[in-house]
């Protein structure tokens, strides 16, 4: 354990290396500190990243400019996956 916390990744550089990028270690908190993988508040586990899988800008689907009444994609990762940038597109309405 680390005064700040877990590791999540050896560097910033890692989570992007690699075709789908790091494996997450670990738990992941949300700001408020919610267990993003139990809680009933995050129902879908994704992390959202608008990223290709080598981590550069997905320009069309990264929910820029995206409004509740629109139908644009973003690329997002279910976090169980394992793999940080293998990610999907999913509606940016998408909780």
């Amino acid at each position: 354990l680390h005064p700040q916390g877990q590791l999540l990744a050896k560097s910033w550089s890692s989570l992007f290396e690699g075709p789908s990028g790091a494996t997450p270690r670990g738990p992941i908190y949300s700001f408020n500190g919610r267990k993003v993988l139990t809680d009933p508040l995050w129902p879908r586990h994704l992390a959202w990243h608008g990223s290709t899988p080598r981590g550069r800008h997905a320009r069309r689907w990264d929910c820029q400019g995206w409004r509740s009444s629109g139908v644009a994609e973003g690329m997002a990762t279910p976090l169980g996956e394992g793999r940080l940038l293998a990610g999907h597109r999913h509606n940016c309405s998408t909780a």
